[in-house]
């Protein structure tokens, strides 16, 4: 880490020629995967990434740089550099520091980096052998097992100080079967913001049998129907969704530029009465969980639509400024190679009281979305294209036969006044999340919900 000494004279000459503001991010990372295909160690990597990022605020303007090296030389010529940027004059000067210490969201029992690589090894291995040997149809398994130790520290010119310890693991298997020339593929990949005590809660060969179970499932079903039909997303990773539909477009890096659909509709009704949705940087060990933000700002529990209605948006400091908002503890990073921005951390729909067959119960012709995969949204419009990974039809209030090849297309702000029915089975996904301050880890939820009418791309075999 940087002494407090180093940290004044950077700071210092970073408001030198003008800005109001300034920030140093420090990161220190050690990162480790493994990735074994079909049995094999495919790639071993682990790695340090250290780097020291310096922001500098004018009013509503920034410029950033960066540097892998601790150097207080390197750093006042980096300060230098980017205040040449800015203009006007000194206008500010960094305050003292006061430590700020905020931590116990996700406690740790097992450092990542204490467990020899062998034992984690056998983990790829005990999940390869359940996904392959689940079913002949299942030509190929793909185990990842990846991890992360993190330590930041961020200071600033208003005289904060304060550090934090992430550690994040993630296990994926993806399985694929082959039928008649045919592939579909099935994946499953749980993680948390904890240590090595995940396989103490996640069976590895439970998550091999999940993605072998998905492929082969998909790859004995027909094609889906296509039209207009009511839609029932399953919990979990269904929240993925409302995550690309809606929750970027309630991150004030869209809305601050105005190309946001939800921007100036705070205290409207922006979706049926039964949604509320929530942001919450606090959950214990969540996949999106830290203790502060990546402007040094503690996270928290956001509520953005409260029985329909916009309650709030996810705000970092340099859009706060632009919209006249403090920030909601949601800004983040990749790494130092990126200035922050507004974020979600764990996002999901909140439960409500149905249960599954209430939702399915009353349709007569459907579609049973059990999981997504990937899609496309525009934030500006809430235009979004979802393929689900498994899908059923529902045929007179029950499960039916599995289909396969089924999109979902709709608008993100029309579909949030859609939905008819949520469940009680509340349940997170995780996933990573990209945008322009690079991809993050982030935990997508919800229970199950009914969406009373929804395009389905599709096609029936003649």
């Amino acid at each position: 880490m940087l002494n407090r000494v180093t940290v004044e004279n950077v700071l210092n000459e970073s408001l030198a020629r003008g800005g109001d503001f300034a920030e140093i991010y420090l990161e220190d990372k050690i990162t480790s995967n493994i990735k074994l295909v079909q049995g094999d160690i495919k790639d071993s990597l682990s790695g340090r990434d250290y780097g020291i990022g310096i922001r500098i605020l004018d009013g509503t303007n920034s410029v950033y740089g960066y540097t892998n090296s601790p150097s207080e030389a390197e750093l006042i010529k980096l300060a230098r550099s980017l205040s040449l940027s800015v203009s006007g004059g000194r206008k500010a000067q960094p305050g003292s520091f006061e430590e700020s210490i905020h931590s116990g969201n996700n406690p740790i029992k097992i450092q990542l980096s204490t467990v020899e690589k062998k034992e984690k090894v056998e983990l790829l291995k005990r999940s390869y052998l359940a996904a392959k040997e689940y079913d002949q149809v299942i030509s190929q398994v793909t185990s990842a097992y990846m991890e992360e130790e993190q330590n930041i520290l961020i200071a600033n010119s208003d005289g904060l100080w304060t550090s934090d310890s992430r550690s994040r693991v993630r296990f994926a298997v993806s399985a694929t079967a082959s039928l008649n020339g045919e592939l579909q593929q099935g994946y499953y990949a749980p993680g948390a913001s904890m240590g090595y005590e995940l396989f103490n809660y996640v069976d590895v060969a439970k998550v091999g049998l999940e993605a072998a179970r998905i492929a082969k499932a998909m790859i004995h079903a027909d094609y889906a129907p296509s039209g207009k039909m009511p839609v029932v997303l399953e919990n979990g990773f269904g929240g993925v969704l409302f995550h690309e539909a809606c929750g970027h477009a309630l991150e004030a890096s869209f809305v601050s530029k105005g190309t946001s659909a939800f921007g100036g509709k705070l205290e409207q009704e922006v979706a049926s009465k039964h949604i509320t949705a929530i942001d919450d940087g606090t959950i214990t060990n969540g996949w999106g969980t830290t203790n502060i933000d990546d402007e040094g700002t503690p996270t928290r529990k956001n509520v953005l639509i409260q029985n329909g209605v916009l309650k709030s948006y996810l705000v970092d400091k340099l859009n706060g400024r632009r919209m006249g908002l403090e920030s909601t503890g949601s800004a983040r990073r990749q790494s130092y190679r990126y200035p922050p921005t507004s974020r979600m951390n764990n996002t999901y729909i909140a439960p409500g009281h149905m249960s599954l067959s209430d939702l399915i119960g009353s349709i007569e012709m459907g579609l049973y979305a059990k999981n997504l995969g990937g899609g496309s949204v525009n934030p500006a419009t809430g235009d979004f294209n979802f393929s689900v990974m498994e899908g059923y039809l529902i045929k007179n209030g029950r499960i039916a036969e599995p289909v396969r090849g089924a999109t979902l297309v709709g608008n993100g702000i029309e579909i949030l006044k859609l939905i008819d029915g949520v469940g009680s089975n509340l349940k997170m996904g995780q996933g990573m999340c990209g945008a322009s301050s690079g991809s993050v880890p982030v935990n997508v939820g919800q229970p199950a919900i009914r969406v009373s009418s929804i395009t389905v791309g599709g096609r029936k075999e003649e």
